[in-house]
C-alpha cells in the first residue's frame, strides 16, 4: 500500500473546472481496487479503527453520521468485508441521553447499521456504569473527575467529555491488537465528508479516504495523537459570534432595503469563502485577522422568486444561530497541499481526532468543570508534552449543528429554549471561563514544567493577568454587540422600509425581531450570563475550580496513564 498513490487524481479533482463527480467516482474506483488486491493477496498489516461517538439526546444526528461511516466504508472499501461485514471498522455509540425515547431511537439506528454490515456497539448507561466500577475503588476515586461521579439512577448527561472518556474503556475491551488499532473520536453532529461550493450551492461529497490516510500516517511516522479539524458550520459556541453575525443581518437588510420586494431575487451567487476563523468576534486571541467588516447572504431558495420570498426564507433561519449555525461564514473545504501530510498541532478538535494505543493516555482534561474550549486547552497542554508528536492533518469532517429535522429535535447542551426566548446563559458562562482556562494554560505551560505538578503561585499569578484581560475584551464585545443590535433594530423597525407594508411578510417580521429580542436577551446589560461574568464572586468561585483542577492535572494524568 505503500506504492499507492492518487496525488495526481486528488490535484485534478480538486482544481478549478475539474469534472469533479467524474473524477471523484475515479478515485473511488481506485481505492475500491487496490482493497481488491489487498484481500486477494491476504496479506493486511494495516490498522483497525475502533470509532467512538458520544450521544445525547439527538438521534437525527446520529443517524447522518453513522450513515456517513456507512458510505465512507462502502465507497472506498478499506479493510474489505468478511462475512458481509467490514472487518477493520468498529463503531462504538456511547450513550448520554436522559430520555429513554431516545436512547431506543438510538438502539434502533444501532441495530439498522449492523444490517447493513457495519459492526456498531451500543455502549449503554447500565453497561458504562458497570465498566466504570470494574476499576479498582482507589482507582475511580483518583478519575472521578476524568470518568465522572454521577449515581448509577442519574448516569445520563455527564458531558460529552466524561462520555468520551468512558469509551476509552470500551475501547479497551474491543482490542485485539493494541500495535495495529487506531481510535478515532467523532462527535454526532459531525459527518466524515466535506463540503463544496457549485453553482446551486452547497454539495456534501463523500471525497475523502480518512482511514487510508490515518493509517498511512500512523504507519510512516511517530504521531501519537492525529486530530483534523472540520468544515461546514463553525466550531465555536454562538456567544462568541453575535458581533459579526449582527454585522452580516445588518448588511442584508442594508441591501435589501434598497430593492424591492416584488422583483427577481438577487442574493444569489457562489458563496465568499471567509478566512480561518472568521465567525470569530475574537479571533485575534488566536492569531487571525479580521479584514472584511461583513459577508453577504446567499438565498437558498430556487426556482422564480421575489425578495419578499427571500426575506421569508432568512428569517425562519435565524434562530438556528442560537444553536450554532452562522448563515455567512460557513468554512469551506479546500484540498491544499493534500493530505498525508501533517504538521503540528495545538488544538484537538474532539469531534475530530484520532489516537494509537500510546496516545490514549492523552485525554482531554476537566471536564467535570463544564468549561467551553476543552479541546484547545488540552491541545496547548499535550503539544508542551509531546511536541511534533501532536500533528494535525487535512481530513475535516463536516460539521451540522442542525439538520433536517429542525431545532425542536435538536439538543445542545446549554442552550434552553421556551416558549419565546431561547437562553444561552449556561453557554455563554461556560465560554467565558472555558475562554480564561484556555488563555491561563497557555500561558502557564510557557512558565512551567508540563510534566510536574504546577507551582501555585505560578498558576494564580497566571490567571489573575489572563482574567483582567479576559474581563476588557469581553466587555468591549459586550458594548459592540448592544450597538449593533440596537442599529438592527431601528434598521428593521423604525427605518419605515418597504417590508413592513407587506401583510404576508408579518411572521417572518416577528422572527426577526424574535431573534433580535434573544440577542438583548443573551448579550444586552441585563443579560444573566453577562451579571455572572461581571460578578466578582462568582469570578473567584470559578477561579478556584480552574486553580485546583490546574494544580491536580499533573496527578490525575499520572492515574489515567496507569490504566495503559
Amino acid at each position: 500500500m505503500s506504492g499507492f498513490d492518487t496525488t495526481q487524481l486528488e490535484q485534478a479533482m480538486w482544481s478549478d473546472g475539474a469534472d469533479f463527480h467524474a473524477l471523484l467516482a475515479e478515485y473511488q474506483a481506485m481505492f475500491r481496487e487496490q482493497e481488491d488486491l489487498i484481500q486477494q493477496q491476504g496479506m493486511d498489516d494495516r490498522h483497525h479503527f475502533i470509532i467512538g461517538i458520544p450521544i445525547a439526546d439527538r438521534p437525527p444526528h446520529l443517524r447522518a453520521c453513522l450513515e456517513s461511516i456507512y458510505q465512507v466504508c462502502r465507497l472506498y472499501n478499506y479493510g474489505g468485508k468478511t462475512n458481509g461485514v467490514w472487518s477493520k471498522i468498529q463503531v462504538v455509540v456511547a450513550e448520554d441521553s436522559r430520555f429513554e425515547a431516545n436512547i431506543r431511537r438510538d438502539i434502533e439506528l444501532v441495530n439498522e447499521y449492523r444490517q447493513k454490515g457495519l459492526q456498531v456497539h451500543h455502549f449503554g448507561l447500565d453497561e458504562q456504569y458497570e465498566l466504570l466500577h470494574a476499576l479498582p475503588e482507589n482507582k475511580c476515586k483518583q478519575l472521578g473527575r476524568l470518568l465522572t461521579t454521577q449515581a448509577r439512577e442519574k448516569f445520563y448527561l455527564k458531558g460529552q467529555a466524561a462520555n468520551r472518556n468512558l469509551s476509552y474503556l470500551k475501547f479497551l475491551q474491543l482490542t485485539k491488537n493494541k500495535d495495529r488499532t487506531l481510535y478515532y473520536l467523532v462527535d454526532s453532529d459531525q459527518s466524515f465528508c466535506v463540503n463544496r461550493q457549485t453553482e446551486s450551492g452547497e454539495e456534501a461529497v463523500y471525497a475523502l479516504n480518512y482511514f487510508h490516510y490515518a493509517d498511512l500516517i500512523f504507519r510512516s511516522t511517530d504521531t501519537l495523537l492525529l486530530t483534523g479539524k472540520m468544515v461546514g458550520d463553525p466550531p465555536v459556541s454562538p456567544s462568541v459570534m453575535a458581533a459579526n453575525f449582527l454585522d452580516d443581518v445588518t448588511a442584508f437588510f442594508t441591501r435589501l432595503a434598497t430593492l424591492d420586494g416584488s422583483e427577481a431575487c438577487r442574493f444569489h451567487g457562489a458563496q465568499q469563502k471567509p478566512g480561518d476563523a472568521a465567525y470569530h468576534d475574537l479571533a485575534g486571541l488566536f492569531g487571525f485577522e479580521h479584514k472584511q467588516a461583513s459577508f453577504d447572504y446567499v438565498c437558498r431558495l430556487i426556482g422564480a422568486h421575489d425578495h419578499a420570498a427571500c426575506l421569508r426564507d432568512f428569517a425562519s433561519r435565524l434562530d438556528a444561530f442560537f444553536f450554532g449555525e452562522h448563515l455567512t461564514r460557513k468554512t469551506w473545504f479546500d484540498y491544499g497541499k493534500g493530505f498525508s501530510r501533517p504538521s503540528p498541532a495545538r488544538t484537538v478538535y474532539p469531534g475530530n481526532f484520532i489516537v494509537n494505543y500510546a496516545g490514549l493516555k492523552y485525554v482531554i482534561p476537566f471536564g467535570h468543570l463544564r468549561l467551553r474550549m476543552s479541546g484547545p486547552t488540552a491541545g496547548r497542554l499535550i503539544a508542551a508534552e509531546i511536541g511534533p508528536r501532536f500533528a494535525s492533518f487535512n481530513m475535516p469532517n463536516l460539521h451540522r449543528r442542525t439538520t433536517e429535522a429542525g431545532l425542536a429535535d435538536d439538543f445542545r447542551p446549554g442552550v434552553e429554549v421556551g416558549r419565546e426566548s431561547i437562553d444561552l446563559a449556561n453557554e455563554f458562562e461556560r465560554q467565558f471561563f472555558g475562554d480564561l482556562m484556555l488563555f491561563s494554560t497557555e500561558e502557564l505551560v510557557k512558565r512551567a514544567d508540563v510534566n510536574r505538578p504546577f507551582p501555585r503561585e505560578i498558576v494564580e499569578t497566571v490567571l489573575d493577568q489572563k482574567e483582567a484581560e479576559m474581563l476588557a475584551l469581553y466587555q468591549q464585545k459586550h458594548e459592540a454587540i448592544v450597538q449593533k443590535n440596537r442599529q438592527l433594530n431601528e434598521l428593521v423597525v423604525d427605518a419605515g422600509h418597504w417590508w413592513l407594508g407587506v401583510p404576508e411578510l408579518k411572521e417572518a417580521l416577528a422572527q426577526v425581531r424574535a431573534f433580535i429580542d434573544n440577542i438583548d436577551r443573551n448579550f444586552g446589560e441585563h443579560a444573566p450570563a453577562w451579571q455572572q461574568i461581571q460578578s466578582s464572586e462568582h469570578r473567584a468561585q470559578r477561579k478556584q475550580q480552574i486553580v485546583e483542577a490546574l494544580l491536580n492535572y499533573r496527578a490525575e494524568r499520572d492515574a489515567w496513564d496507569s490504566l495503559f
